[in-house]
């Protein structure tokens, strides 16, 4: 349990949470052969068939060459493949292959499993709580950085 107060141990310990839950994350997808990053890429193409690589890139937060790479191997183990726009031939909309989905049902799996192991001796009430508050918070700062009128309000004044 952390001791002192909560602005004294928040961030850190949401930051070492996102970073274990990487290399757990890491560890366990090996196991099937894929990255999580191969991964999330897999999850968000199945979420939207015929999504752009740009908007994928931007979902992702990761410069287009880094995921230009991750599509390639992605598409060399053929579990997604690369179709050209029928309007623009500059761009390519990403589709999942029917040999992805065996191994997205192996994943969904992996998921529960991940999940579960990090919510250990917790109830599911109180589970289902904490991803309500972490909702909420998650939502404050999305506020806080699209109003700029209250991030100017708290700057703290300069001198000199």
């Amino acid at each position: 349990m952390p001791h002192g107060p909560v602005d004294m141990n928040f961030l850190f310990t949401l930051g070492e949470l996102q970073r274990l839950m990487r290399l757990y994350a890491d560890k366990q997808a090996a196991r099937h052969g894929i990255t999580r990053a191969q991964w999330a890429v897999l999850v968000k193409v199945e979420r939207v068939e015929g999504l752009k690589q740009t908007e994928l890139a931007e979902q992702m937060e990761m410069q287009p060459i880094t995921l230009t790479r991750l599509i390639d191997k992605l598409c060399e183990s053929g579990w997604i493949e690369r179709r050209g726009d029928e309007t623009d031939r500059r761009v390519n909309r990403l589709y999942l292959r029917k040999a992805a989905r065996p191994l997205l049902g192996k994943l969904s799996g992996l998921r529960s499993e991940i999940t579960s192991t990090a919510l250990g001796g917790i109830n599911p009430a109180d589970a289902h709580r904490l991803l309500t508050q972490l909702e909420l918070i998650k939502e404050n700062v999305r506020h806080a950085i699209q109003d700029p009128s209250g991030a100017s309000a708290k700057k703290e004044q300069v001198y000199g």
